[in-house]
């Protein structure tokens, strides 16, 4: 992901109105995106007769410019001091023709300066706007209020509002899913179409799991690479004295070849045959490395479910924080607004809310030995916000799919072995029951923070996918 940034910028104007309103709003626009830590492209001030943007030659100007900074610029922002002219924003947009997310701002006037000289009139002038853009087909994000100042601390969450949705819609139209192996044959469930998801920009990059192994297994106990990554592992959880050595080694080297691949092959989120392949045929489990490299931003996927990491990565994006995969697994009681989500597990560290531990799976490793399974991340979920996000591809309607909503984690108890969470999501048995009536899958992608909003309009908006948003 961008460390910093950038917003190419357009400050409105027309001439019926006082130009030093526009000077003067793009002027502390500027200053506070500065503030903000972002990066800009825009005109310079002498670019044009008031440093704004109102004529056609403005236009092709602006234009001109944000073509030149098209792979730099995340989105853009417009910018309304006072009415602002519609037809100058609208086709320098379809000149450049960036297809990025498009902020509209309009500055509040004040009663007591609606003279001629202080007027803005930029509540009427937004409305013009955004009624071009909707005739030119431009995808747009509104600030919470229809007008609000610059200075504003309401402008500064929509500004940062934004700025998450630019990085999931950029995240996510530029992403490459890494596919580990196939997809188990019980599991249907995780069946996507690569088509319908290079159709948003979603590339798979498919790898067999031999070559994984492969390259694991010309790793040699002494090199430092191997080394480090035990000692890695050891600082990561702690790990049960009955495990053998050779075990934790050869899932380091696991973690060291896959790690590999992905950064060969440029890959910003995984999904991986985590059973029962490797189990039986290298000797450990898969989780480890899934969990590290979630821990480090690249979010990575259970049982070949590409659509649970892309809908991973874009909570990744959104949050800028570590995303999981679970089941929505066991109802709770009787109380029918709570539920556990759990998985083997592949949990981020950052997820458990005590220290955990890295041992065998439990049910697999009932079935094909223990001694196969060595890998599991153990632990229970912390208490605090969650957001839980999920995308398909639905081949027979051609569409991708969504459905997205906010709930808690909690810090009840539950006697389950493995990678446990138990929610809370308010009215979660209409949640269900839409899922089930929709067909969608038993694996949902989860994050530490109330994102919801941000995901909705970043997939709904910008990427056309039908999002259905809980609560």
């Amino acid at each position: 992901m961008k460390e910093q940034q950038t917003f190419g910028v357009m400050v409105g104007t027309r001439g019926f109105f006082n130009p030093k309103l526009a000077a003067e709003g793009r002027k502390k626009l500027m200053a506070k995106l500065e503030k903000l830590g972002y990066k800009t492209v825009i005109l310079p001030e002498d670019a044009t007769p008031t440093g704004a943007i109102e004529t056609m030659e403005d236009a092709h100007k602006c234009a001109r410019l944000f073509n030149e900074k098209r792979y730099e610029i995340d989105g853009i922002i417009v910018s309304l001091p006072n009415f602002g002219d519609e037809l100058g924003i609208a086709n320098a947009l379809d000149e450049a023709a960036l297809r990025v997310p498009i902020l509209v701002h309009a500055e509040d006037d004040e009663n007591d300066k609606v003279d001629v000289e202080h007027r803005r009139d930029a509540f009427c002038g937004k409305l013009s706007v955004c009624n071009n853009l909707y005739q030119y087909g431009f995808s747009f994000t509104d600030t919470t209020y229809h007008t609000c100042k610059v200075d504003s601390e309401v402008f500064t969450r929509d500004l940062e509002f934004f700025a998450r949705v630019c990085r999931v819609v950029r995240g996510l139209s530029h992403a490459r899913i890494g596919q580990v192996g196939a997809r188990p044959v019980a599991f249907n469930t995780v069946r996507a179409s690569e088509k319908l998801l290079q159709s948003t920009g979603i590339t798979v990059v498919p790898v067999d799991l031999s070559e994984i192994f492969g390259a694991a297994g010309k790793l040699a106990d002494g090199e430092k690479t191997v080394k480090e990554k035990v000692a890695e592992m050891r600082g990561y959880g702690s790990i049960p004295k009955q495990i053998g050595e050779d075990k934790v080694f050869l899932n380091a080297k696991f973690c060291v070849a896959l790690e590999r691949w992905i950064e060969e092959n440029g890959i910003d989120a995984c999904a991986v045959q985590c059973w029962t392949s490797i189990e039986e045929n290298y000797g450990c489990a898969a989780c480890t490395a899934m969990s590290m490299l979630g821990e480090r931003l690249i979010p990575a996927a259970c049982e070949v479910d590409v659509a649970g990491a892309v809908s991973m990565y874009a909570l990744t994006l959104a949050a800028n924080t570590p995303s999981a995969l679970a089941d929505w697994n066991n109802n709770y009681g009787e109380d029918r607004d709570m539920c556990v989500v759990t998985h083997c597990s592949n949990y981020p560290k950052s997820f458990m809310g005590s220290p955990l531990e890295i041992s065998n799976l439990d049910i697999l490793g009932a079935t094909i030995g223990y001694e196969h399974c060595f890998g599991a991340i153990k632990g229970k979920i912390a208490a605090g916000p969650m957001t839980y996000f999920r995308m398909d591809t639905d081949d027979t309607a051609g569409e991708v799919r969504a459905y997205v909503g906010e709930g808690q984690f909690t810090d009840d108890p539950y006697g389950m072995a493995g990678g446990i969470g138990v929610c809370r999501v308010e009215r979660l048995q209409q949640l269900m029951k839409f899922m089930c009536k929709s067909g969608f899958e038993h694996h949902v992608a989860m994050v530490r923070s109330h994102c919801a909003a941000v995901i909705e309009e970043a997939a709904a908006n910008y990427l056309d996918w039908d999002v259905y948003h809980h609560g």
